[in-house]
């Protein structure tokens, strides 16, 4: 046929979907990226994009529909960046993230283990215990909503379907007062105005709620009033905080926060830990999976009351201090200051006296840890999305653990570093994904290592 153009329309089946959700087709062997279709659907392409060995197209007509294709239940589905799964049964999703996590083993790791089966969310909608949203103008009112997919362009969203349905009346008492007593809202182009992001967390276990406002500027005008609407609104909210971001930056929360109303934390429980979060804590957003998925990591440990852990990452200590009680020394890493006295609060609230919390990089602590002749039974890995640095295996491997347990929010460096700890004698013996971001593209998954003999 013809050399594709842009604007050529013509059909084309979806055979797949690929790590960023979007549908794959092929016309004549070249490969077309369409996104928010589904497996099985059969279109009529408009081709947007030529490349050298790929395209893009977008729908132009539906021939047949696929049936793994639902009704989107999102008024905001096409222009948020939020859900990019929401156009297919959950059931699908979920035959999607597992074929994810087996495909980047076999083809990043080349490994061959069975991938389990998929842990599934048991609560698909509602389940963000934390959300962050952007505030914008739009026909000279404020607005709050959430980015489009790849831009900075705010998208405003009412009771979106992933957040907990208490936080919409919150954002809107927030964007009521800004309007009312006309806040200036920050413009990310000209670096002007007050009001950056409404920020709020709540305790699955205790119910408190945190509204944090991020700001240009450490107070805010009326705010005494904003303090009685939101008390108002929400007897849960324990904790009302600014934090302060004036830099021209994407990142969302600056380094210091006023309380200018209740406490500077709030409280949770996870697997039985204590947990106090301030607006700069890590924590999972599914608590509930979250539970699930330490309790397949704690399985995975194998302890038996005697071994000393390596928790690497630990952030505030959750997943090692949940099975402190089967642990004869664990000794956590984390580099934030924070969550390492945060870590510490907590293992001192369950008057644990077999822990110990460093602060520092990991691949330093680790070698610190390695003077010090300590010989771990077991090493807990929870890294960044960017997973571990040759550095930390090499060290997590000269110091020779029995098994790790890896936990990952990367498939695909999850199964690069395995690949690598493969190569030093640790082979992987278990995979198990877990679902905690439901109708998105992320996936958790715990892998164990066992140390071959």
């Amino acid at each position: 046929m013809e050399k594709l153009k842009k604007n050529m329309v013509l059909p084309m089946e979806i055979i797949d979907l690929n790590s960023d959700g979007n549908g794959v087709g092929k016309i004549d062997d070249f490969v077309i990226f369409v996104p928010m279709t589904a497996k099985g659907d059969k279109i009529n392409v408009r081709i947007v994009k030529v490349l050298k060995n790929y395209g893009f197209g977008i729908v132009d007509s539906f021939i047949t529909a696929s049936p793994d294709r639902i009704e989107v239940d999102c008024p905001y589905f096409r222009q948020c960046g939020g859900c990019a799964l929401r156009h297919i049964s959950y059931e699908s999703e979920c035959q999607l993230k597992h074929k994810m996590v087996s495909d980047c083993f076999e083809r990043i790791g080349g490994i061959s283990c069975q991938v389990s089966p998929l842990v599934e969310n048991l609560q698909v909608n509602h389940y963000r215990n934390k959300a962050q949203f952007p505030v914008t103008r739009k026909d000279g009112k404020a607005v709050a909503g959430f980015f489009a997919n790849r831009s900075h362009r705010v998208v405003s969203c009412d009771n979106c379907l992933l957040q907990p349905e208490e936080f919409q009346p919150i954002v809107d008492c927030v964007l009521n007062f800004i309007n009312e007593f006309q806040i200036p809202v920050y413009d990310e182009l000209k670096h002007q105005g007050i009001v950056r992001n409404i920020y709020l967390r709540r305790g699955e276990v205790s119910g408190e709620i945190m509204v944090c406002l991020v700001l240009t500027k450490h107070f805010l005008h009326h705010q005494d009033i904003l303090i009685q609407r939101l008390l108002d609104c929400n007897p849960q909210i324990t904790s009302i905080i600014i934090n302060y971001n004036k830099d021209k930056t994407n990142v969302i929360l600056g380094k210091h926060c006023t309380t200018i109303y209740g406490k500077d934390t709030i409280l949770d429980q996870l697997c039985g830990v204590p947990v106090e979060l301030s607006p700069l804590s890590f924590y999972q957003v599914n608590h509930n999976q979250a539970e699930r998925l330490y309790g397949i990591a704690k399985e995975y440990a194998g302890l038996s009351g005697g071994e000393t852990v390596i928790d690497l990452y630990c952030g505030a200590g959750t997943i090692g201090l949940s099975m402190a009680d089967q642990i004869g020394t664990l000794i956590g890493v984390e580099v934030v200051p924070e969550a390492v006295d945060n870590a510490k609060k907590n293992a001192e609230s369950m008057e644990l006296s077999n822990t110990r919390f460093l602060c520092g990089d990991a691949s330093q602590a680790v070698q610190v840890l390695e003077r010090e002749k300590i010989h771990p039974d077991v090493v807990l890995l929870d890294p960044p999305r960017k997973g571990c640095s040759q550095q930390v295996l090499d060290s997590v491997c000269h110091m020779a653990p029995e098994r790790i347990v890896m936990i990952s929010c990367n498939p695909a460096t999850a199964a690069r570093d395995c690949k690598m700890l493969d190569e030093k004698g640790y082979q992987v013996q278990k995979i198990t994904p877990v679902d905690l971001f439901s109708r998105t593209l992320h996936i958790e998954t715990v892998i164990l290592l066992n140390k071959e003999c």
